[in-house]
């Protein structure tokens, strides 16, 4: 007999299984990162880490739609999260990015709140606000899907290939209730860790598809709370979504493959939790350097810097794409600071004087410098 073609199909669905050995490693190593970035967020001061923290929730909204192929307006969804966290920050906002600003919070402030179907429809909403124009078809807004089949297709038209078919309408109000139950049951079960909850928790959610539209974005928006209740606190410091991005064709095949499959879904947590993993090292990572900026400026705020040296050195310290990993060379401080080649050159002779950079092997025209962290760390 040939086995059922979706995992929902099983005859025992809902009742997962997983292979708790084979995750062990992962999952003390996720437990372990997720103590040092906790241990260290003590160590910020309150400026450095709210900024952090709107940083972190503006990559996860960013990140979670571009997972879907949307393009966001970053400007109007940090505004609108900055005077939602008390930043003083200049910029317009739009229904769409009030919207996206209220899930996000709510989902991470709000992870004492039960999770409910009313919170679902409220969710959404949020996510397709009424005032928003443009859409490309029309969306069930606040309400479960209708009878038409959910599938997940690509391909030609007359030739689709079909990665996912959603449990059918008939039945979704109780899938849908028998979710939230688990949610809220499971949430203090002392045999179930609370990462492999998570795990669960997107795995199951995503599979039901409840919606017509929004399905992954609310699915890792309840990965969000499902994490901020497995640290006890709605601070986030780490986003998810961005490491899911980085991985977007392993995420979706790993779903489509798990989906088609038992429901033994050790492959599903492993992918799950690796990515949390990369997630929480980038996050310490990240920690790291606004500690190292926080006591560089301790060394040097007295040293009667211009604006434009201040500017650069930020740049360098903030690190990323736009911050010269490979260091900085005269023509790049031009550029940034805005001055003259002759101005670029003093001012880079004063800053190696001041120790506040360091000179990196090599000569002439290619001479480039890095920010001086010697010492600093003891300070």
């Amino acid at each position: 007999m040939n086995s059922p073609l979706w995992i929902w199909q099983q005859p025992d669905w809902p009742h997962f299984q997983w292979q708790s050995d084979a995750l062990a490693p992962l999952l003390r190593s996720c437990v372990e990162m997720q103590g040092r970035l906790l241990g260290k967020i003590g160590s910020i001061d309150a400026i450095s880490e709210c900024e952090n923290i709107l940083d972190t929730l503006l990559q996860n909204i960013v990140t979670s739609s571009a997972i879907e192929g949307e393009q966001l307006n970053v400007g109007s969804v940090r505004s609108s999260l900055a005077r939602r966290l008390g930043i003083h920050e200049q910029g317009a906002t739009t229904a769409r990015s009030e919207g996206l600003a209220e899930l996000m919070l709510d989902a991470t402030r709000g992870y004492d709140q039960p999770l409910t179907l009313q919170r679902l429809f409220t969710w959404h909403h949020w996510l397709f606000p009424a005032a928003e124009e443009g859409l490309s078809k029309a969306v069930l807004v606040g309400q479960l899907r209708d009878e038409t089949t959910m599938q997940v297709i690509s391909g030609r038209l007359d030739k689709p290939t079909v990665h996912f078919q959603a449990p059918p309408r008939d039945a979704l109000e109780e899938q849908v209730a028998a979710f939230l139950d688990w949610f809220a049951s499971s949430r203090h079960a002392t045999h179930l860790d609370p990462l492999l909850r998570a795990g669960v928790a997107h795995f199951w959610f995503v599979t039901l598809h409840p919606f017509d539209d929004g399905n992954g974005r609310l699915t890792r928006a309840i990965t969000d709370l499902a994490l901020a209740q497995a640290e006890q606190q709605a601070i986030r410091f780490y986003a998810m979504s961005a490491s899911i991005l980085e991985d977007r064709a392993g995420y979706y095949q790993i779903l489509e493959n798990s989906q088609k499959d038992g429901l033994d879904i050790t492959r599903w947590l492993t992918w799950f939790l690796e990515t949390l993993l990369r997630s929480l090292e980038q996050a310490l990572l990240n920690i790291d350097r606004i500690l190292t900026k926080a006591r560089f400026w301790h060394v040097h705020r007295a040293h009667g810097l211009l604006p434009e040296q201040v500017k650069v050195l930020n740049r360098l310290l903030d690190g990323g794409p736009r911050g010269f990993e490979e260091g900085i060379n005269a023509a790049q401080y031009q550029a940034v600071a805005k001055v003259s080649k002759a101005t670029a050159t003093r001012h880079l002779t004063d800053l190696l004087d001041k120790a506040c950079l360091a000179r990196l092997p090599g000569g002439g025209r290619s001479t480039r410098y890095r920010i001086n962290t010697q010492d600093i760390s003891s300070t």
